[in-house]
């Protein structure tokens, strides 16, 4: 079968359109053949090494949507069946093998095209929205990367969940319109966020903040958190810490919770199936929808990445296979 692989870390000319051997299954997996898989940024660090160590050859991507093409012994799925996967060897391939727990059936009623879109961000952004922010009606909430994949779906949970204020950061104020679109409030750079978050809300500042950049944009955000607020930690697209101090928790009532799909996937995939079912209803009921900023065959992966590192897009970029 095709598929990309890289055999060293580096920059997205490593990533090598290839011939591989089909993958077997085991006990309690299934064989997917793969329509779509989407790009997120955690692919890209992933590709230059920024997360550990490498088994190389290496296959990037965290999801799929595609069709069962094999089952193992007494399975709850079917040969035929259209599901959304977390595989567990990448996903940039034309076929991939998932643990049971890590797939999901899909609607009918929905493309292929448009699930893509949703394995990763909109799972990860539900259980941010719901479980870990907790977010309530009257909160001021502030969505860093708000035209991202993730933040634009926290966008749209946040304003289909009643919140009264959504506060959406961009680098870039031409990506203001699109955030509106789908649901902020207001819109403003990281650069002037602290003080228009504090004039906002009459210095009281914000009750949930969403943070997967880190770096200065952590610290910053504890300059406008609310008392009792809660920063919600969930990636370093910056590639630099996020720095705090324990004064700056405790005297506040404030608190900075940290959570990752992918650990999740690993130690606690269970948790994920209530979750997908809801996402891929709202999907069907077209309350939540992604926006498509392009589609690249797979022997494109490379270009790809150069789009998702530019930074110059919204919604999210998907790879036909």
């Amino acid at each position: 079968m095709k598929a990309v692989i890289q055999n060293e870390f580096g920059n997205s000319d490593v990533l090598l359109y290839t011939e591989v051997e089909l993958p077997k299954i085991h006990e309690k997996e299934v064989l997917i053949k793969t329509e779509y898989t989407s790009v997120n940024y955690a692919d890209i660090k992933q590709r230059m090494g920024n997360k550990g160590a490498g088994d190389f050859p290496l296959t990037l991507g965290l999801d799929v949507a595609g069709t069962i093409e094999e089952v193992s012994g007494d399975s709850p799925f079917s040969k035929g069946d259209r599901v959304i996967a977390f595989p567990k060897a990448g996903s940039y391939a034309e076929y991939v093998v998932a643990n049971e727990q890590l797939v999901f059936k899909i609607p009918d009623s929905l493309s292929f095209k448009q699930v893509a879109t949703a394995p990763t961000v909109s799972i990860l952004a539900y259980i941010l929205i719901h479980e870990i922010g907790q977010v309530k009606k009257t909160d001021t909430i502030v969505i860093h990367s708000a035209a991202g994949g993730v933040g634009s779906m926290l966008v749209q949970l946040a304003k289909l969940a009643g919140v009264k204020k959504i506060i959406g950061t961009v680098g870039n104020l031409n990506k203001e319109d699109y955030v509106k679109n789908l649901g902020a409030d207001v819109v403003c750079t990281y650069e002037t966020f602290v003080e228009e978050i504090l004039k906002l809300t009459g210095n009281l500042g914000a009750n949930v903040i969403f943070d997967s950049v880190a770096g200065e944009v952590t610290s910053k955000s504890l300059e406008c958190l609310a008392l009792y607020g809660t920063l919600v930690q969930f990636g370093n697209s910056s590639g630099k810490p996020g720095n705090f101090k324990t004064s700056d928790v405790h005297s506040s009532c404030r608190n900075i919770k940290g959570f990752s799909l992918g650990t999740t996937r690993k130690h606690d995939p269970a948790r994920l199936a209530g979750v997908a079912e809801k996402v891929l209803e709202l999907f069907a009921s077209e309350k939540i929808t992604l926006p498509i900023a392009r589609v690249f065959d797979l022997e494109e992966a490379a270009q790809a990445h150069k789009l998702i590192e530019s930074r110059n897009y919204e919604g999210k970029i998907l790879i036909k296979v």
